[in-house]
Protein backbone atom coordinates (compact mmCIF):
# COMPACT_ATOMS: atom_id res chain seq x y z
CA UNK A 1 0.00 0.00 0.00
CA UNK A 2 1.38 3.51 -1.05
CA UNK A 3 -0.06 6.90 -0.15
CA UNK A 4 -0.43 9.58 -3.34
CA UNK A 5 3.11 11.22 -2.64
CA UNK A 6 5.27 7.64 -3.05
CA UNK A 7 5.47 7.37 0.73
CA UNK A 8 4.54 4.15 2.56
CA UNK A 9 1.47 4.53 4.69
CA UNK A 10 1.54 3.17 7.98
CA UNK A 11 -0.72 0.11 9.20
CA UNK A 12 -1.89 0.75 12.27
CA UNK A 13 -3.67 -1.19 15.10
CA UNK A 14 -6.74 0.49 14.80
CA UNK A 15 -7.33 0.31 10.86
CA UNK A 16 -5.91 -3.62 11.32
CA UNK A 17 -8.65 -4.13 13.99
CA UNK A 18 -11.42 -2.22 11.28
CA UNK A 19 -10.42 -4.17 8.27
CA UNK A 20 -11.05 -7.74 10.65
CA UNK A 21 -13.90 -6.92 11.93
CA UNK A 22 -15.23 -5.91 8.11
CA UNK A 23 -13.98 -9.35 7.28
CA UNK A 24 -15.40 -11.11 10.40
CA UNK A 25 -18.86 -9.52 9.66
CA UNK A 26 -19.17 -10.49 6.16
CA UNK A 27 -18.15 -14.06 7.37
CA UNK A 28 -21.07 -13.78 9.54
CA UNK A 29 -23.55 -12.74 7.20
CA UNK A 30 -22.44 -15.37 4.74
CA UNK A 31 -22.43 -18.21 7.25
CA UNK A 32 -25.92 -17.62 9.40
CA UNK A 33 -28.33 -18.80 6.78
CA UNK A 34 -25.88 -22.12 6.12
CA UNK A 35 -26.20 -22.40 10.60
CA UNK A 36 -29.71 -22.23 10.53
CA UNK A 37 -29.94 -24.61 7.35
CA UNK A 38 -27.48 -27.30 9.49
CA UNK A 39 -29.43 -27.01 12.75
CA UNK A 40 -32.66 -27.72 10.86
CA UNK A 41 -30.67 -30.60 9.21
CA UNK A 42 -29.75 -31.92 12.45
CA UNK A 43 -32.85 -31.74 14.34
CA UNK A 44 -34.63 -34.18 11.17
CA UNK A 45 -31.95 -36.35 11.39
CA UNK A 46 -32.41 -37.00 15.15
CA UNK A 47 -35.53 -37.15 14.94
CA UNK A 48 -35.13 -40.47 12.25
CA UNK A 49 -32.73 -41.53 14.39
CA UNK A 50 -34.54 -41.69 17.64
CA UNK A 51 -38.03 -43.05 15.75
CA UNK A 52 -35.87 -46.20 13.68
CA UNK A 53 -34.41 -46.96 17.30
CA UNK A 54 -37.74 -47.28 19.04
CA UNK A 55 -39.75 -49.32 16.57
CA UNK A 56 -36.25 -51.65 16.35
CA UNK A 57 -36.30 -51.70 20.13
CA UNK A 58 -39.99 -52.62 20.03
CA UNK A 59 -39.50 -55.16 17.43
CA UNK A 60 -36.64 -56.82 19.34
CA UNK A 61 -38.78 -56.44 22.49
CA UNK A 62 -41.70 -58.36 20.64
CA UNK A 63 -39.71 -61.08 19.66
CA UNK A 64 -37.99 -61.74 23.19
CA UNK A 65 -40.85 -61.46 25.28
CA UNK A 66 -41.96 -65.00 26.22
CA UNK A 67 -45.85 -65.56 26.63
CA UNK A 68 -47.29 -67.43 29.46
CA UNK A 69 -50.30 -69.52 28.95
CA UNK A 70 -52.17 -70.33 31.84
CA UNK A 71 -54.41 -73.67 31.71
CA UNK A 72 -57.39 -74.50 34.47
CA UNK A 73 -57.32 -78.49 34.45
Amino acid sequence: MSAANGEAERVTRDSLEEALRDLQADIDRETQPLLVRAAYGAAAAAGVLIGVAYLLGRRAGRLRSTVVEVRRI
